[in-house]
């Protein structure tokens, strides 16, 4: 097995969010690979992996990062792979990662999800994936039938929570 999708977190301290995405690729059941790099303090490494993402068989990039949240930035600067950024809340409530991450200047884009949105990433990832593989897109499309029907359980479910004055 090879990883098609790999998650890029500036540090493992991240992992608590990321774990959301990995558990997603994991239920999608596509090989992806986890590794903790910094756009600061480990920049050739972060090099060495982007510049050889596409040949090492990596068709999607999730990375997070949090403060000044460059690493998904350099990573997409460095390769052709789409990149998914994930803004990770650790200073500011993730307002300086999501500013860091979205303002990517022209011809180097970053997918970028909510703060702290792992395993909105993943999804994306998985839709990214889905393009050109159609059992793929029948598992998405089964997928969100199963948020549909949550909703629509809990919605049955709040029926039977009584108020004095609730009238549904």
């Amino acid at each position: 097995m090879k990883a098609v999708v790999s998650i890029i977190m500036g540090s493992t301290s991240d992992l608590p969010v990321m774990d959301k995405a990995a558990k997603l690729l994991d239920e999608f059941e596509i090989p992806f690979e986890i590794n903790a790099l910094s756009a600061h303090r480990t920049p050739k490494e972060v090099e060495e992996f982007a510049t050889n993402a596409q040949q090492n068989g990596i068709k999607v990039i999730i990375a997070a990062a949090g403060m000044a949240a460059h690493l998904p930035g350099v990573i997409a600067a460095q390769t052709t792979v789409p990149v998914i950024g994930v803004p990770i809340n650790a200073t500011l409530d993730g307002m300086d990662a999501l500013l860091a991450i979205v303002q990517m200047p022209p011809g180097i884009p970053v997918a970028t999800v909510g703060i702290n949105a792992a395993q909105n990433a993943g999804i994306l990832a998985v839709q990214m994936l889905a393009v050109g593989d159609p059992a793929l897109q029948a598992k998405l499309a089964n997928y969100k039938v199963g948020l549909k029907d949550k909703i629509v359980k809990a919605n049955a479910d709040l029926k039977e929570v009584k108020y004095k004055f609730k009238v549904n």
